[in-house]
């Protein structure tokens, strides 16, 4: 029996649209050691869960001859599919069709499965390579980015939404990215940027290259856009499948249960050495949170800007938590400008989805300094304690050394609704140092005495006696209990356990107003 004429045309055009701009601007794409769209998909999804939308979708722009050529499915690869069995709703930009540029009817297709995400509670995840807004189609394309840009900001907060940059996304293409939760880039294939060398070097007279301006190391470590860098394709679509692995499907849901065989009841007793005598001594908070943490498994996010403040993903007894701790190794672990926004953020993204936040704390203060004062330490350190406060996830603290001054408040205390504040042994919990209180209370006492420095090392040992320790806050409940370092990851998971039906909530209104 003779193929239907019809099935054969459909055929042909699907065939005709998996080509995308053809063989020779995909052959392009491989030699810049990038995948195309379609590939991107099927390395990132379950393997034959992809559902495509919207393949046949065809330009309506005419002028500029631009008329003359429609491919099938624009420059944007749009559907669903499953990772790790999970829904998850994708668009993947085509540099092949007209280098990605977003136009009229690209726009609508991004559009059409945000909504569908936004209606049916899963993620949206953005695979970025474009060449920016499509300039045949004037006004219309920076219309169509600002259907996407409204899109975003409604997902904010109700399903994930995560964005990988595989290539060029420059001008108000950025700001897509920007708006969703986090940003992943490739190495010395992808960068971000608002106007690119040549309007720079127009402007400015600054002569820089894309990779310079926003390549991906710019942005992981000195602009702080981007939350991880990738090594190549394939680990970028590696690091998706396991942040999601973290995360619910929506606001609505609680993170996945991942079952564990690390014990819960382990502990370590290699903790209880860790933290140094000396009080000024570094160490490396991630080696505690690895000793904590099922299996060792701790995901950082934005490893490589502001490394005095770390934050990222883990399990504890199976239930996924995100943790914010100080980096002691790195600034001495104090709160600057740049870790507050980042520690900022990544309590609100917790907050948001319903992921319990731990907090490892070892905080000798703010940072002083003239450039910290000017650059607006005070609105932005506020933005992490107003973070905190927000935060009506269970939130539990450890504090393993210092806690100083208003960074002890700031640090998901019990005063800002934490709910078990335990404290190591070694904490000191105080206003201020030992140095700097004696320093300031004793002044003249010292000033008048015939040995200055005796008596100063002498206040400094009694003022150490009295508040470098736990005790004084746990007299007054401030703190839950004093723990022994070794069994931290047991008294965790029990808390999590304890804690599983918290509820909390804020006031009604329409929304507050963060100091941005």
């Amino acid at each position: 029996m003779a193929e239907d004429p019809r099935i054969t045309q459909l055929r042909k055009m699907r065939e005709q649209a998996r080509l995308g701009g053809g063989q020779a601007r995909i052959d392009a794409q491989h030699a810049k050691g990038r995948l195309t769209a379609r590939e991107r998909i099927e390395l990132l999804l379950d393997p034959g869960s992809f559902r495509e939308l919207d393949m046949f979708v065809t330009h309506r722009t005419v002028g500029f001859g631009i008329e003359e050529k429609k491919y099938l499915g624009d420059s944007v690869v749009t559907g669903w599919g499953t990772i790790n069995g999970r829904l998850v709703y994708i668009f993947s930009q085509d540099f092949t069709v007209f280098g990605g540029s977003l136009g009229e009817v690209h726009a609508e297709k991004v559009c059409k499965i945000m909504d569908m995400a936004m209606k049916n509670g899963a993620p949206v995840i953005g695979l970025n390579d474009s060449g920016g807004a499509r300039i045949q189609e004037g006004v219309v394309s920076l219309a169509a980015y600002a259907y996407v840009f409204q899109r975003n900001v409604m997902a904010s907060g109700v399903v994930p939404q995560i964005s990988a940059i595989m290539g060029p996304c420059a001008g108000g293409a950025v700001y897509s990215p920007a708006m969703t939760d986090f940003i992943l880039m490739v190495k010395g294939t992808s960068y971000m940027h608002i106007t690119g060398p040549d309007v720079i070097k127009a402007v400015t007279r600054e002569e820089v290259t894309s990779e310079e301006l926003g390549g991906a190391m710019v942005h992981n470590a000195t602009s702080g856009v981007a939350h991880f860098a990738a090594e190549n394709e394939q680990h970028c679509m590696e690091l998706i499948r396991s942040l999601l692995s973290y995360i619910p499907q929506n606001n609505m849901e609680d993170p996945p249960f991942v079952p564990t065989d690390d014990p819960p009841d382990r502990m370590d007793a290699e903790l209880d050495s860790i933290v140094p005598d000396s009080p000024t001594k570094p160490y490396d908070m991630k080696e505690i949170i690895r000793r904590v943490v099922d299996n060792g498994e701790f995901l950082e996010v934005q490893e490589h800007w502001a490394r005095n403040i770390i934050v990222g993903f883990a399990r504890l007894g199976g239930r996924s938590v995100g943790i914010v701790a100080q980096q002691p190794a790195v600034l001495a672990g104090v709160l600057d400008i740049n870790s507050s926004i980042k520690g900022a953020r990544f309590v609100r993204f917790c907050d948001c989805f319903n992921i319990p936040i731990i907090t490892f704390v070892d905080v000798p203060g703010f940072l002083p300094g003239v450039a910290q004062e000017h650059g607006g330490i005070i609105r932005n350190g506020a933005k992490l304690l107003y973070a905190y406060c927000e935060a009506t996830v269970p939130k539990l603290t450890v504090i393993t050394r210092k806690a100083y001054g208003g960074a002890y408040d700031v640090m998901s205390s019990k005063h800002i609704r934490g709910d078990l504040n335990y404290a190591w042994p070694s904490a000191e919990i105080a206003v201020m140092g030992p140095d700097g209180a004696v320093n300031i209370i004793f002044r003249k006492e010292i000033e008048e005495s015939d040995d200055p420095e005796a008596t100063r090392e002498r206040l400094v040992k009694q003022y150490r006696e009295q508040f470098a320790n736990p005790y004084v806050a746990a007299a007054r409940g401030y703190i839950d209990d004093v723990i022994e370092p070794h069994e931290t990851r047991p008294r965790l998971i029990e808390g999590l356990e304890m804690l599983q039906n918290k509820r909390d909530s804020n006031p009604p209104k329409k929304h507050g107003n963060i100091p941005l």
